[in-house]
């Protein structure tokens, strides 16, 4: 069990990694969103939508 959920909470990492490059995120700062679970994923997206830079976005974020 436990490594089903490690696997599962390896591909939710992956998956949130792959929408935060997408949404204009360089790789160093997706990877330290992604691998923050209290990180809002949709706000992450949002700020990056409304004109935010990364850096900004990343520095409101956490």
């Amino acid at each position: 069990m436990i490594e089903t959920a490690e696997n599962e909470r390896s591909k939710v990492e992956s998956w949130r990694l792959h929408v935060l490059m997408e949404a204009g995120y360089p790789l160093p700062l997706a990877e330290r969103l992604a691998g923050n679970e209290a990180i809002d994923l949709h706000r992450a997206v949002e700020l990056i939508a409304s004109g935010c830079t990364a850096e900004t976005a990343a520095e409101i974020l956490l």
